[in-house]
Protein backbone atom coordinates (compact mmCIF):
# COMPACT_ATOMS: atom_id res chain seq x y z
CA UNK A 1 0.00 0.00 0.00
CA UNK A 2 1.44 3.49 -0.74
CA UNK A 3 1.74 5.93 1.87
CA UNK A 4 0.99 9.88 1.35
CA UNK A 5 3.07 11.71 4.02
CA UNK A 6 2.19 15.45 4.80
CA UNK A 7 4.88 18.04 4.50
CA UNK A 8 5.28 17.78 8.81
CA UNK A 9 5.79 14.01 8.05
CA UNK A 10 8.21 14.80 5.18
CA UNK A 11 9.96 17.04 6.93
CA UNK A 12 10.98 14.79 9.88
CA UNK A 13 11.97 12.35 7.15
CA UNK A 14 14.41 14.87 5.26
CA UNK A 15 15.95 14.80 8.57
CA UNK A 16 16.37 11.36 9.76
CA UNK A 17 17.41 10.43 6.27
CA UNK A 18 20.73 12.84 6.83
CA UNK A 19 21.58 13.15 10.44
CA UNK A 20 19.83 13.79 13.57
CA UNK A 21 20.24 16.56 15.44
CA UNK A 22 23.99 16.19 17.94
CA UNK A 23 21.49 16.44 21.31
CA UNK A 24 21.02 14.56 24.31
CA UNK A 25 16.88 14.48 23.11
CA UNK A 26 17.20 14.19 19.05
CA UNK A 27 13.36 13.41 18.59
CA UNK A 28 12.47 16.30 20.81
CA UNK A 29 14.46 18.88 18.48
CA UNK A 30 13.06 16.98 15.82
CA UNK A 31 9.69 17.86 16.77
CA UNK A 32 10.20 21.38 17.73
CA UNK A 33 12.00 21.86 14.14
CA UNK A 34 8.60 20.39 12.39
CA UNK A 35 5.97 21.44 14.65
CA UNK A 36 4.61 17.89 15.42
CA UNK A 37 5.42 16.89 19.40
CA UNK A 38 8.45 14.22 20.24
CA UNK A 39 5.58 11.38 20.24
CA UNK A 40 3.98 11.97 17.06
CA UNK A 41 7.75 11.59 15.68
CA UNK A 42 8.76 8.31 17.48
CA UNK A 43 5.27 7.26 16.50
CA UNK A 44 5.91 7.87 12.84
CA UNK A 45 9.67 6.05 13.03
CA UNK A 46 8.19 3.59 15.31
CA UNK A 47 4.87 3.13 12.52
CA UNK A 48 7.70 3.16 9.02
CA UNK A 49 9.80 0.51 10.91
CA UNK A 50 7.55 -1.98 11.90
CA UNK A 51 5.75 -1.82 8.60
CA UNK A 52 9.16 -2.06 6.96
CA UNK A 53 9.37 1.49 4.99
CA UNK A 54 12.69 2.00 6.95
CA UNK A 55 14.56 -0.99 7.34
CA UNK A 56 17.19 0.45 9.05
CA UNK A 57 17.64 3.10 11.74
CA UNK A 58 21.14 3.80 13.04
CA UNK A 59 24.14 5.89 13.62
CA UNK A 60 26.59 6.32 11.12
CA UNK A 61 30.37 6.63 12.94
CA UNK A 62 32.68 8.63 10.87
CA UNK A 63 35.69 7.45 12.28
CA UNK A 64 38.06 9.74 9.97
CA UNK A 65 36.38 12.91 12.15
CA UNK A 66 37.55 10.95 15.73
CA UNK A 67 41.14 10.30 17.20
CA UNK A 68 40.91 7.10 15.79
CA UNK A 69 42.88 6.19 12.46
CA UNK A 70 42.14 2.66 11.96
CA UNK A 71 40.17 0.05 11.92
CA UNK A 72 39.14 -3.57 11.05
CA UNK A 73 36.32 -5.48 10.17
CA UNK A 74 36.58 -8.73 12.75
CA UNK A 75 34.99 -11.73 11.50
CA UNK A 76 34.02 -14.74 13.96
CA UNK A 77 33.19 -18.03 13.29
CA UNK A 78 30.28 -18.46 15.29
CA UNK A 79 27.44 -20.61 15.91
CA UNK A 80 23.84 -18.56 16.70
CA UNK A 81 23.77 -19.65 20.14
CA UNK A 82 27.46 -18.35 20.63
CA UNK A 83 26.95 -15.20 18.55
CA UNK A 84 24.21 -14.16 21.15
CA UNK A 85 25.94 -14.84 23.97
CA UNK A 86 29.23 -13.17 22.47
CA UNK A 87 27.48 -10.26 21.21
CA UNK A 88 25.90 -9.03 24.41
CA UNK A 89 29.78 -8.66 25.94
CA UNK A 90 31.20 -7.17 22.68
CA UNK A 91 28.00 -4.19 22.90
CA UNK A 92 30.27 -3.04 25.88
CA UNK A 93 33.66 -2.98 24.13
CA UNK A 94 33.78 0.86 23.81
CA UNK A 95 35.66 0.61 20.41
CA UNK A 96 33.52 -1.60 18.27
CA UNK A 97 30.68 0.50 16.85
CA UNK A 98 29.23 -2.80 15.16
CA UNK A 99 28.67 -6.20 15.78
CA UNK A 100 26.16 -8.42 13.48
CA UNK A 101 25.41 -11.98 13.06
CA UNK A 102 25.12 -12.92 9.33
CA UNK A 103 25.34 -16.28 8.23
CA UNK A 104 26.79 -17.24 4.85
CA UNK A 105 25.92 -18.96 2.28
CA UNK A 106 29.19 -20.04 1.18
CA UNK A 107 31.00 -23.31 2.72
CA UNK A 108 34.36 -21.86 2.46
CA UNK A 109 33.35 -18.69 4.70
CA UNK A 110 32.72 -20.14 7.70
CA UNK A 111 32.41 -16.76 9.51
CA UNK A 112 29.24 -15.98 10.94
CA UNK A 113 30.25 -13.00 13.51
CA UNK A 114 31.21 -9.50 12.56
CA UNK A 115 32.67 -6.53 15.05
CA UNK A 116 34.15 -3.15 13.61
CA UNK A 117 37.11 -2.28 15.67
CA UNK A 118 37.82 1.45 15.70
CA UNK A 119 41.96 2.33 17.61
CA UNK A 120 44.79 4.58 17.15
CA UNK A 121 46.43 1.99 15.50
CA UNK A 122 46.18 -1.35 13.95
CA UNK A 123 48.34 -2.56 16.65
CA UNK A 124 45.64 -1.50 19.11
CA UNK A 125 42.48 -2.50 17.03
CA UNK A 126 44.57 -6.06 17.01
CA UNK A 127 44.79 -5.87 21.09
CA UNK A 128 41.28 -5.56 20.68
CA UNK A 129 40.96 -8.95 19.07
CA UNK A 130 43.40 -10.34 21.69
CA UNK A 131 40.77 -8.94 24.65
CA UNK A 132 37.93 -10.75 22.85
CA UNK A 133 39.26 -14.20 22.39
CA UNK A 134 40.18 -13.44 26.39
CA UNK A 135 36.50 -12.54 27.28
CA UNK A 136 34.49 -14.87 25.12
CA UNK A 137 34.35 -18.07 24.13
CA UNK A 138 35.14 -16.46 19.96
CA UNK A 139 38.75 -18.05 18.85
CA UNK A 140 38.91 -18.34 15.17
CA UNK A 141 38.22 -15.14 13.09
CA UNK A 142 39.75 -13.21 10.48
CA UNK A 143 40.16 -9.57 10.42
CA UNK A 144 39.85 -7.44 7.43
CA UNK A 145 42.05 -4.61 7.21
CA UNK A 146 39.97 -1.40 5.98
CA UNK A 147 41.99 0.01 3.23
CA UNK A 148 40.09 2.39 1.92
CA UNK A 149 36.13 4.09 2.20
CA UNK A 150 35.03 3.96 -0.54
CA UNK A 151 30.69 4.84 -0.11
CA UNK A 152 29.44 6.16 3.49
CA UNK A 153 25.96 7.50 2.67
CA UNK A 154 22.30 7.06 3.34
CA UNK A 155 19.71 7.12 0.53
CA UNK A 156 17.58 10.08 0.11
CA UNK A 157 13.83 10.16 -0.35
CA UNK A 158 13.01 13.68 0.38
CA UNK A 159 15.16 16.73 -0.67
Amino acid sequence: MFRTFTAQEQAVLRIVQNQLPDSAEPFAEIAAQTGLQEEEVLTLLNELTADGTIRRFGATLRHYKTEWQSNAMVAWKADREMAEKAGKRLSCFSRISHCYYRPSPYPDWPYTLYTMIHGHSDEECRHVVQQIIAETDLREYSILDTIQELKKISMTYFS
